[in-house]
C-alpha cells in the first residue's frame, strides 16, 4: 500500500525526515519557478505545467538520490507517472480555486502542502526497494 501510517522504524523515520528536508527544498524551486513565471503573466496554467516538466527532472533526482539511495534513472518513467497524476489533480484544483475567485499565487500556495502529501505516497511506492 503506497501510504503507510507514521513510520516505525529508526531506517524509516530518517527516510521520511530526509524526505520532507528534500522536498521542501523541492517544493521551494517548484513554487520559485511557479511564482516567477505567473510575475512575468505566464497564464497560471501555463506556468503550473513548467512548473511541473522542471520540477520532475530536479526532484527525481534529489529524491532519489538523498531520500531514497537510488541511482540511476531506471525508476524515472514510473516517478513521471505519479507526477503526471499529481500535477492533473494539481491543475484541476487550481481551476476549481481560481474559479471560485481565489488569487493564483495563493491558491497554489494553500494547495501545496496537500499536493506534497500525496506526492511522498505516490512516490514513496514507486522508489521503495524491490525483493
Amino acid at each position: 500500500m503506497p501510504f503507510r501510517s507514521i513510520p516505525t522504524d529508526s531506517a524509516t523515520l530518517r527516510r521520511f525526515v530526509k524526505f520532507l528536508f528534500v522536498g521542501l527544498i523541492n517544493t521551494g524551486f517548484g513554487y520559485g519557478v511557479y511564482a516567477v513565471l505567473v510575475l512575468l503573466r505566464t497564464p497560471p496554467q501555463i506556468a503550473l505545467l513548467a512548473m511541473f516538466v522542471i520540477g520532475v527532472l530536479w526532484n527525481y533526482t534529489t529524491t532519489a538520490r538523498f531520500v531514497f539511495d537510488v541511482s540511476g534513472f531506471g525508476r524515472l518513467p514510473a516517478y513521471c507517472l505519479c507526477y503526471v497524476a499529481i500535477y492533473l489533480l494539481n491543475a484541476g484544483s487550481l481551476q476549481a480555486a481560481i474559479n471560485l475567485g481565489v488569487e493564483p499565487l495563493i491558491a497554489q500556495a494553500v494547495l501545496t502542502p496537500v499536493i506534497a502529501v500525496l506526492t511522498f505516497g505516490l512516490v514513496s511506492f514507486v522508489m521503495r526497494e524491490r525483493p
